[in-house]
């Protein structure tokens, strides 16, 4: 089973195929440019780099979220585009479940931080047991504040990844003892985790039909928030 896994959650482009236990490419970049200029390009070489056809792949996996609006999006529609043209199954697969799945060691507790601005991250709480990984808190919208006080409550310590955490680093925010920050290698999302995440998913039987699918916004985006308050205020 050869998956083509897309990740655009964040200012990352990810693409990833991966045949089994095998990364056959990947190619994941942080550029200036939009993943509405980079995303269909970069599917192109990595299904080129991994010397295979579109007809040989048997599913398509999409991170959904949370994260960027526009870049989920993004890489919804065109999963949806390419599982629906080429009769493949679609799965979807929470962007910071993949992102908790780099770190699987049991025991090991992973914080995911994406930015929902104002200095507030989308947080989940993860820990590998020897039945694998578990959701031990579910994602939310926290403020910093929150986050350190959460994570300072956690037996142990906790692995923070994601663009939050690497900001608090470029920061030097102080951050509870406990809390250890990913390696520059494993702190963003990569496709190749949000396809290790899928292959369990289709053997579950969860794969969706291209119709199905919907992005995990967790909140409304600041221009819905915007229209509805000029709503209010034109009907007062």
């Amino acid at each position: 089973m050869t998956i083509l896994a897309l990740e655009t959650a964040t200012v990352v482009s990810s693409v990833a195929v991966v045949k089994e236990e095998r990364v056959l490419s990947e190619l994941t970049v942080e550029t200036r440019l939009t993943h509405s200029e980079t995303l269909v390009p970069h599917i192109e070489e990595a299904l080129r780099l991994a010397d295979t056809e579109r007809g040989s792949l048997s599913a398509v996996a999409v991170s959904l979220g949370p994260g960027s609006f526009t870049g989920l999006r993004i890489g919804l529609a065109t999963a949806k585009g390419l599982a629906y043209g080429l009769g493949l199954p679609l799965v979807g697969v929470p962007t910071l479940e993949s992102m908790a799945a780099a770190f699987p060691a049991p025991g090991v507790r992973v914080a995911p931080l994406i930015d929902a601005q104002k200095r507030r991250a989308y947080m989940a709480l993860y820990e590998w047991t020897a039945e694998g990984l578990v959701c031990k808190r579910d994602v939310a919208v926290v403020s910093f504040e929150e986050m350190k006080t959460i994570v300072a409550g956690e037996e142990g310590g906790v692995v923070l990844c994601g663009d939050m955490a690497r900001k608090a680093k470029a920061r030097g925010d102080l951050l509870p003892s406990n809390a250890v920050i990913a390696p520059p290698s494993h702190i963003m999302p990569r496709a190749s985790l949000v396809a290790a995440r899928a292959f369990s998913r289709l053997a579950r039987g969860e794969g969706k039909s291209p119709m199905e699918l919907e992005p995990l916004y967790i909140r409304r985006s600041e221009a819905e928030v915007l229209w509805e308050a000029r709503h209010k205020a034109g009907r007062s």
